[in-house]
């Protein structure tokens, strides 16, 4: 039996909002402060103290392993950060958030077996965020 999936973004009603918009208000702060144009990591290091200051628990870059058919993958999935043990954050720096960001998203969470993710994008003048919920 094929266990059915769906998702849902932007303003839907969704769990843990309060955790998602904590980090949306620190990603505007980071972006407030350094701008667009910089690389993912610079991002990504900036995020990292902002989460330490503010009492976010996160882990940075965590691993998670692919299943395919009972056999795991000698690749994994490294995500950005996994936010509060439950939000998966893609980090992104271009020009939008993208059809292929999303389905990126829900594949990291199908693999992560968590059911929150946040793409947030530096790359545009004013910071831009995607929530993708998997059910």
């Amino acid at each position: 039996m094929e266990e059915s999936t769906s998702f849902y973004t932007s303003s839907e009603k969704y769990p843990l909002s309060k955790e998602t918009y904590k980090i949306i208000g620190l990603a505007m702060e980071v972006h407030k402060e350094i701008g667009k144009g910089f690389l993912e990591i610079v991002y990504k290091d900036a995020l990292e103290i902002e989460f330490n200051d503010n009492n976010v628990s996160y882990e940075r870059e965590k691993p998670y392993e692919i299943n395919y058919k009972g056999r795991l993958l000698k690749r994994q999935y490294i995500a950005d950060f996994v936010a509060f043990n439950q939000i998966i954050l893609e980090i992104k720096d271009q020009s939008g958030i993208y059809d292929e960001d999303i389905k990126q998203t829900i594949n990291y969470l199908a693999c992560s077996k968590l059911h929150i993710g946040l793409i947030i994008n530096f790359g545009e003048e004013s910071l831009t965020f995607r929530r993708v919920i998997l059910t």
